[in-house]
């Protein structure tokens, strides 16, 4: 039984999100960019924020909401790093690294969401 938001792998993962997103867009372009470094900033503290206050609710449809929520954060993450991208403010590299560890967190979300959703046996 997790008894708190931080032993749970959607948050710790949605943590190491955050951290890279927060490394990457201290780079030169995104300085003169603040819109949208602020964007993919706040998008990936969208996702952890959502995973530890669904978890906090303790109701288990508020959480799968909130996880939904978190969820589509991401995605909105991954669409402010195909811009960064393009506009040449992450190597390609860079890019790859940090939307492979948001695809990865948006599956591991979504495994989350599926499990509590999913009737009790026994």
């Amino acid at each position: 039984m997790i008894a708190k938001f931080e032993d749970l792998n959607a948050w710790q993962k949605a943590r190491a999100l955050t951290r890279e997103v927060y490394r990457v867009t201290q780079g030169d372009g995104f300085r003169q960019d603040f819109g949208l470094r602020d964007q993919a900033r706040r998008a990936a503290v969208s996702v952890m924020a959502n995973v530890a206050e669904g978890f906090e609710r303790h109701r288990l449809g508020e959480f799968k909401q909130y996880l939904s929520v978190a969820k589509a954060s991401c995605a909105e993450l991954r669409s402010h790093l195909y811009v960064a991208l393009d506009v040449g403010y992450l190597a390609q590299h860079e890019f790859e690294q940090v939307s492979a560890l948001a695809n990865e967190t948006t599956r591991v979300i979504a495994g989350l969401r599926s499990s509590i959703a999913r009737p009790k046996q026994g």
